[in-house]
């Protein structure tokens, strides 16, 4: 009788297990030594987004949901954009909703039609019939839910970084974008500085020679910001979790540099974290000596390989005192760049006729005229179009408009988005990705294929335009 209890026992122990996996379509197991997850297929109803393009719109209608720092930011940038006109707004505080009225009329624009606030504000927004984009600037943990809201209400939507919290959150984004052909970007404005673009254009004109590896990462001491965010949920996050919860500011431009599923793909992800030293320390002065156990180690590392033989490393650090940097570095066979803490680059004057340089082996920059003199050159279009007016305008030194400006030129002109739904999602999955890797023992992941296989069917990354 014992054994067949036994046996009963491990009967009922494996159907719960296969239940649980029927049940968690976005979850994982591990298969030889390594964290492998599952990737759905794609319902009958959803096609591909990649290279979608909608219906164009003459004047983007936009409703912003979220009005605090990010938020405001994003009120004071919309006036200067030709093809969109705010026509709502919404905040959990309604005296939010006013000050941002208040930005709009300053700068000369009309006050938008719409105003909610409250807990279900978001909706009362995104059910609105007069609102093409939804623009959200709310707590991380929001972002999904709100977007998928959205969405499934006929909205296109942009959402501040990272999109989503869990691979569930980035399949949800996934499969709600492709089944109601509403665009889904992520608002990744590193992708549109300066440095970053023109190294970009570089790198599509052959000028570094092969992509070898690349290096992102964001590494900015929050000590003086903890308390501006509303509820301190941006501590509370972090001290209930490990691994890298902020990646996309690091890996978003360098996934770009490498053509991220548009013919290369992240293929197997490794994440090991510090014991949290200064983050404990931090936790321990605003809560009380021994009040929360602050999960997050206070530098996490991130390796990953490519399908086609690149690496790439992600770092996060956001309680320590170092100097700010998204360390944003390139290497390849005929040349490098780096940008911090200084932007230097590297390139074989067999590239190029323009500078004199041509000392590989010398280990060291060309100067900083030669850099200024290349970097001219090869200055990207959309850089050369915008500068100017995205130096006066601002938002990071001029990124934050030079982002806006391609999100409603595209929309208006019915183009192809710089940054999809795969973007938004593959470069989110690090979130859970490396906590899983390290509380495995940083366990290799083999990274889930949100392109479902689709990864290799576009030539490269291309920046869409009218003409």
């Amino acid at each position: 009788m014992k054994k067949i209890n036994v046996f009963l026992a491990i009967v009922a122990f494996v159907a719960l297990a296969v239940s649980c996996e029927k049940a968690d379509p976005y979850g994982y197991t591990i298969k030889n030594n390594q964290i492998v997850y599952n990737t759905p297929e794609r319902p009958a109803d959803q096609q591909s987004m990649l290279g979608f393009a909608a219906e164009p719109i003459e004047n983007v209608r936009v409703g912003l949901i979220g009005l605090g720092d990010r938020g405001t930011g994003a009120v004071w940038r919309m006036p200067f954009q030709e093809f969109a006109t705010v026509v709502a707004l919404c905040d959990l505080y309604p005296d939010r909703v006013e000050r941002a009225q208040q930005v709009l009329e300053q700068l000369g624009a009309p006050r938008a039609i719409h105003e909610f606030s409250g807990e279900e504000g978001y909706k009362q927004l995104c059910e609105c019939d007069d609102i093409d984009l939804v623009y959200l600037a709310v707590p991380w943990q929001l972002h999904t839910p709100i977007a998928v809201y959205a969405m499934e209400h006929g909205k296109h939507v942009a959402i501040e970084v990272p999109a989503a919290t869990s691979i569930k959150e980035c399949w949800d984004l996934v499969n709600t974008s492709e089944r109601t052909r509403k665009h889904c970007m992520m608002l990744e404005n590193c992708c549109y500085d300066f440095f970053e673009l023109n190294c970009l254009n570089m790198i599509q004109q052959g000028l570094f020679g092969e992509i070898v590896h690349v290096e992102g990462s964001y590494c900015h001491n929050l000590d003086p910001y903890w308390d501006g965010y509303q509820g301190d949920w941006r501590m509370i996050y972090n001290r209930a979790h490990h691994g890298d919860v902020y990646p996309t500011h690091g890996i978003g431009p360098i996934c770009q540099d490498l053509n991220i599923h548009r013919g290369d793909k992240m293929d197997v992800l490794v994440a090991m974290d510090s014991d949290a030293f200064a983050g404990q320390a931090i936790a321990d002065k605003r809560y009380g000596d021994g009040a929360y156990e602050y999960a997050n180690g206070d530098h996490t590392t991130t390796t990953i390989r490519t399908r086609k033989g690149k690496t790439i490393l992600v770092e996060h650090d956001v309680v320590t005192p170092r100097p700010y940097s998204r360390m944003y570095q390139v290497v390849g066979t005929k040349g490098f760049a780096n940008k911090y803490p200084n932007e230097g680059l590297a390139l074989g004057g067999s590239n190029m006729e323009i500078v004199a340089y041509d000392d590989l082996d010398a280990e060291e920059y060309m100067s900083d005229n030669e850099r200024d003199v290349v970097m001219e050159a090869y200055k990207h279009p959309i850089i050369a179009e915008l500068e100017e007016v995205a130096r006066k305008v601002g938002g990071h030194g001029g990124m934050d408009f030079i982002m806006d400006y391609r999100l409603f030129y595209c929309l208006h002109y019915g183009l192809p988005l710089d940054q999809d739904v795969y973007d938004a999602a593959e470069w989110s999955s690090l979130v859970e990705l490396t906590e899983v890797s390290i509380k495995h023992g940083s366990m290799p992941v083999v990274m889930p294929d949100f392109t479902r296989g689709e990864w290799d069917k576009t030539d490269g990354l291309k920046f869409a335009t009218a003409e």
